[in-house]
């Protein structure tokens, strides 16, 4: 489909990658990682025909097309939603003009019997023939079936695009995407501005699209649920491997130590022979082995260990004073945009190092209570903060504030104060802005970087309540990581607005989910609330799920029930065996892996050990898999 043959693109006389070599086929769902600034972005223009590069060579198939969602999009103002999406659509829309057209002839003439009438009818068989092959009697209803998988309300269908904020003019970029079936779909950050129901059906539908996907994105989990490849770039290379993200972190780690090992086993046998080099060059009857062995010695392959780009971020964030027990307090908040109630009746209390997730379906006035909270904006209703409360705030946009015109010391300097301002370079450091870098335009800045100048901003102001809304979006994987841990070691109170499953695992405590102008408290973290929403939803299905198998027992003869019993009794034993397998197998592994941990050099000795510690995880794999078949069998039975 694509062929991509040493490709090398440079900035300021150095390489962002270089003599990079990889293909693109149909069903290829690529996760492309690296950390900010790595150059992903810049590959997805290369491969969109939107940026040059300097050497290298791009082969495409013939009439091949390509989609790509970028970060910043522009729309043309006047458009209502369903017209913008209705633009993916150019040959079924040019199709439409022709037919109107040719109609408005036919019932303007009235020279039935010409020829030129004739050709008209001619014509428009042929017209309504293409249009019918191009889907035109089934684009409309494709198009809102799309917007409203990704979170559009069918009274959202005719509302101008400029009346909608800029996450939803992406997911209408987006919409337009998945509409016109390129053969290659390039999605710069796809999930930033979505919310978890939408993530879960953007899911589903690249799981099963045709072409070739390419995906930026720093969220693990829709990484591991949709792609089957992963591309690294890391200093300047390539690492392609066939598995999904968390997969391929395991095999690149495994390949390193191979490589390490392998490194020093051939270090000793080149430190045993210059040894021999020694000793034999002092005899004169020992001369020609000497020489022999030099030559032997420079036609060895030297064994080079990939090179891991391991600079992260440094975070914490030091509690101001303590405050008193409580330190938020709302009561009946209220909050409309004109016409459009977000919050009504809203009753809320916080105490002091709570740890609180809002999540829900976007619009339903998550940021707007953090915007509340924060004292952003006005709102029906009273709401009052605690003794010696200290709010720090990361707003969604908090990124697109920074003046593109300013450096990013000088970014720093203008919002430090007297105490702190000494303390700028330090701070710029600890999030990997060091030496030149910190002479920089804000401008010129990678999403990611913004973000990382924005959360060092946010260490310049004394706080002991910590309000983030989506602070993750274009963080790379090793930031989000590091966000996470600085988090999770945070002392003070945590209200955290995010989409980011795997970010939120773990993280907090207490949920608050966001619908119909109202909140749901829910006591756990985000992998607790999926469950009790997985439970929710699908009651009404276990209902009807209950009464049709009590009916099919009721219908069913002697002989097939005692099939059935039969069946049942086969599968749970099976499954039992694949369990006390997969049991036996992982203490294996697991006393492996001990192995390695206390002596390492000893055990990765035996020959052929990494073929036998591989083959058992293959074999672990593969028990996986096959209790999850007998599982679902087991449920299908009963």
């Amino acid at each position: 489909m694509i062929n991509i043959h040493n490709l090398s693109v440079s900035f300021q006389g150095e390489y962002l990658f270089e003599k990079i070599t990889f293909q693109l086929k149909s069903g290829d769902r690529v996760g492309l990682v690296g950390k900010n600034g790595a150059g992903k972005s810049t590959l997805l223009k290369i491969i969109a025909g939107e940026q040059e590069y300097d050497t290298g060579q791009i082969a495409t198939d013939k009439e091949i097309s390509i989609g790509f969602l970028k970060q910043d999009i522009d729309f043309e103002m006047g458009r209502t939603v369903l017209e913008e999406s209705y633009e993916a659509f150019t040959k079924i829309k040019k199709l439409e003009k022709n037919l109107e057209h040719i109609n408005t002839q036919l019932a303007e003439r009235t020279d039935y019997e010409s020829d030129g009438y004739n050709q008209l009818m001619v014509d428009l068989n042929d017209v309504q023939h293409q249009y019918e092959i191009h889907g035109g009697y089934n684009y409309q209803g494709e198009t809102e079936r799309i917007l409203q998988g990704l979170g559009f309300q069918r009274e959202d269908f005719n509302k101008l695009t400029e009346t909608f904020s800029g996450g939803w003019r992406m997911r209408i970029e987006l919409a337009k995407l998945l509409l016109q079936n390129n053969d290659i779909l390039l999605l710069d950050e796809p999930t930033n501005h979505l919310d978890i129901e939408s993530i879960l059906w953007l899911e589903d539908f690249l799981r099963s699209y045709l072409g070739a996907v390419v995906i930026v994105s720093h969220d693990k989990m829709f990484l591991d649920n949709v792609t089957n490849r992963t591309i690294e770039i890391s200093l300047g290379k390539i690492y392609d491997f066939n598995k999904p993200y968390t997969q391929y972190l395991v095999l690149r780690n495994e390949l390193r130590e191979q490589q390490l090992a392998s490194q020093k086993n051939q270090q000793k046998q080149i430190e045993q022979t210059e040894k021999l080099i020694d000793k034999f060059r002092a005899k004169a009857s020992k001369a020609t082995m000497a020489q022999s062995l030099i030559k032997k010695l420079d036609k060895i392959d030297r064994i080079e260990v990939d090179e891991d780009d391991n600079s992260v971020m440094t975070l914490r964030f030091p509690i101001s004073v303590t405050p008193g027990k409580v330190v938020i307090e709302a009561e009946n908040i209220s909050k409309s945009y004109g016409d459009n109630q977000v919050l009504q009746g809203v009753d809320l209390m916080v105490e002091r190092e709570a740890k609180i997730a809002f999540v829900g379906q976007n619009g339903q006035g998550k940021s707007t209570l953090a915007k509340i909270i924060v004292g952003e904006i006005d709102h029906g209703g009273k709401l009052s903060l605690g003794h010696n409360v200290q709010i720090g705030y990361f707003a969604q946009n908090q990124a697109d504030h920074l003046d593109g015109k300013k450096t990013v010391l000088d970014t720093m300097i203008d919002a430090a104060n007297e105490k702190n301002r000494s303390r700028v370079r330090d701070i710029l450091g600890s999030f990997l802005f060091r030496g030149d870098e910190v002479e920089k335009y804000v401008r010129v800045l990678s999403g990611g970087e913004r973000n990382r100048l924005a959360l060092a901003k946010l260490l310049l102001q004394p706080f002991n309540v910590l309000v983030m809304d989506e602070p993750t979006n274009h963080l790379d994987i090793k930031s989000k990581n590091v966000l996470k841990d600085a988090l999770k070691s945070f002392e003070g109170t945590l209200i955290l607005v995010s989409h980011d499953r795997d970010f939120l695992q773990g993280l907090t405590n207490k949920v608050y989910e966001f619908k119909d102008h109202q909140i749901k408290e829910y006591l756990g973290d985000i992998d607790y609330f999926l469950e009790q929403r997985n439970l929710d939803n699908l009651r009404e299905a276990e209902k009807r799920t209950v009464a049709t198998s009590t009916q099919g027992k009721e219908n069913r003869t002697a002989g097939e029930e005692y099939e059935l019993q039969k069946k049942l009794k086969s599968t749970k034993n099976k499954l039992s065996n694949v369990e006390a397998s997969i049991a036996s197998l992982e203490k294996e592994i697991a006393e492996i892996d001990t192995e390695l941990l206390v002596n390492y050099e000893e055990t990765i000795a035996k020959p052929h050990f990494f073929d036998k510690y591989q083959e058992k995880k293959k074999q672990l794999k593969k028990l996986m898999q096959d209790w999850e078949v007998l599982q679902e069998t087991l449920d299908s039975l009963s």
